[in-house]
């Protein structure tokens, strides 16, 4: 799963890494959001831009909002055929902007888990493949909600975690964002492990395990 991630990088880096899209010139740096948080998107819904999402999927069809707090990832696999997923995935696909994420590795032999901090060598932003729901309460507000779409690890992520959110390469990006209804068969070969070899990371301490840590100690390296 993808619990945890970054972005940490200024405005003017995302502008480089996304420079169709309208970013906003003040963005706070994040070391460690959180599911139920707002992150970054740029959704298929209208002229690209950075937009707030929460993390969690509230379908529309949802009667209770909390539902978001179980559908935070999507797993790849089952995309087309999960009730909660299937119509995000033809319609209403994102990208979730990161410049790192976090996964916890097993000791074995032990309960504890050591979270490591993973990031692309070239530390530059990237994208994870994503799905986009809005929810409309009995008062007429409206909630903009998002998953992040996870898949089998590659040879890195091995060693770390069963899966990995899904990095989208650069060259995807518009397939992903075109507007139209798409057939899942034409998209599921952009959701795929990203290459081993473009991939770093290091153990980080336990700051990271509560939400309530955002600072650049979460992603130091564990001494």
């Amino acid at each position: 799963m993808c619990g945890r991630f970054t972005l940490t990088v200024d405005p003017d880096e995302l502008k480089t890494a996304f420079p169709w899209a309208a970013i906003p010139n003040e963005i706070t740096p994040r070391f460690n959001i959180a599911p139920s948080q707002p992150v970054a998107v740029v959704a298929n819904n209208s002229n690209p831009r950075l937009d707030f999402f929460t993390w969690g999927l509230i379908p529309s069809w949802a009667k209770d909002p909390t539902i978001g707090s179980r559908l935070i990832n999507a797993r790849s696999e089952t995309l087309a055929e999960k009730p909660s997923f299937r119509t995000a995935f033809r319609r209403r696909r994102c990208l979730v902007l990161a410049d790192g994420f976090f996964e916890w590795k097993s000791i074995p032999g032990s309960k504890s888990k050591i979270p490591y901090y993973i990031q692309l060598k070239d530390r530059n932003p990237f994208a994870f493949a994503g799905l986009w729901d809005i929810w409309r309460s009995p008062d007429g507000s409206e909630i903009y909600s998002c998953a992040i779409i996870t898949t089998t690890p590659n040879e890195f992520m091995q060693a770390i975690h069963a899966r990995m959110p899904a990095i989208l390469q650069n060259n995807d990006y518009a397939q992903w964002l075109d507007s139209r209804e798409a057939d899942p068969v034409a998209l599921s070969h952009l959701i795929c492990p990203y290459p081993a070899e473009e991939m770093i990371a290091h153990p980080v301490s336990s700051l990271v395990n509560s939400p309530q840590n955002d600072s650049p100690a979460c992603i130091q390296p564990a001494e």
